[in-house]
């Protein structure tokens, strides 16, 4: 999933000093931003005051939207560097291509899995012959320093493993869930899993007092730690729990987020992860020159310009002790 966002600021990100390290409820409300002709997101992460929740860098929540005499998703080949990008849905299909020449159509409750490294490029589409409604999350997990140049690759899983109760379906998308671990490469400490809740269940779900968390709404009613999440929201919930309560007044969908603090600062800025100011430049002059991202074969259209960078000059610290 591109950043779309033609005024894109460049935004250091990352560090113990961004993490509330005990339990908290801060509800974050998200940014609409239009994502090609027919599609909007909701931007939850970067938010204002609340960068990232472990490694998780970026969160769009999109639907469901009504695409049966529309065109869908349509994003134009695009950069990424130094990220995961991680595709969910819970209607819709998107079609994946890169330039490694990966061809995937992702579907409700698969994983595709991204992993940019040092450089790679890819477009997202709605196929041609497609379900009437769309609706999905896509997110960034961010790289560690010692995998950041890792090989471009491109992952996709049908079969994730779950965790049941009473009332309560939990599909684990990337690291483990209480016992159960997802297939999908992972760098740091981290969960992502996508949560179904029947009308009337009451559940607590088991966590990681290490990690801090965040839960974000995608359908129906439902508290969390007693807190009202609509749909399209996210709950950011710091650190130190061992169990999340969980209340579903209608049947409900959430996803579940988290991980151990990210401790190195990054800059985060349109499509890229970099560690600085002149990293984040280089790549864009890299895309607009062609070479180092290859090509999207396949795609009907032309690939997106980068935007102009700001002329904020930023650093990241990194490692904070």
């Amino acid at each position: 999933m591109s950043n779309l966002d033609r005024q894109a600021t460049l935004q250091v990100c990352g560090g113990r000093g961004f993490v509330v390290a005990e339990p908290v409820r801060e509800l974050l409300s998200p940014r609409h931003v239009q994502l090609g002709e027919s599609t909007e997101v909701r931007r939850l992460l970067p938010n204002l005051g609340r960068r990232m929740v472990g490694a998780w860098a970026f969160v769009d929540h999109y639907g469901p939207d009504d695409i049966a005499d529309e065109p869908g998703m349509q994003v134009p080949p695009h950069p990424h560097m130094g990220l995961q990008t991680v595709s969910w849905l819970h209607e819709g299909e998107v079609l994946h291509r890169d330039s490694l020449g990966s061809l995937q159509t992702v579907r409700p409750r698969e994983l595709g899995l991204m992993t940019s490294g040092r450089a790679i490029s890819h477009s997202e589409e709605s196929p041609k012959s497609h379900a009437r409604y769309l609706h999905g999350a896509q997110l960034w997990v961010a790289l560690p320093d010692a995998h950041r140049d890792v090989e471009p690759h491109f992952q996709h899983h049908a079969d994730l493993p779950q965790v049941t109760a009473p009332g309560l379906t939990a599909t684990v998308i990337l690291g483990a869930l209480d016992g159960a671990a997802s297939p999908g490469t992972t760098y740091t400490p981290l969960v992502g899993a996508d949560l179904e809740l029947a009308a009337g269940t009451e559940q607590r779900l088991p966590l990681d007092p290490d990690f801090e968390y965040a839960v974000l709404a995608m359908s129906g009613e439902a508290h969390v730690d007693d807190v009202p999440v609509l749909p399209g929201s996210m709950l950011y919930l710091g650190c130190g729990r061992t169990e999340l309560p969980l209340r579903a007044a209608s049947d409900a969908g959430l996803m579940l987020l988290g991980g151990e603090p990210f401790e190195e600062e990054i800059v985060m800025w349109w499509n890229f992860v970099g560690r600085t100011d002149e990293e984040i430049r280089q790549a864009r002059e890299d895309w607009m020159t062609g070479g180092r991202f290859g090509d999207v074969k396949g795609y009907d259209g032309d690939r997106l310009d980068a935007p102009e960078v700001p002329a904020t000059q930023l650093k990241a610290r990194g490692r904070v002790r």
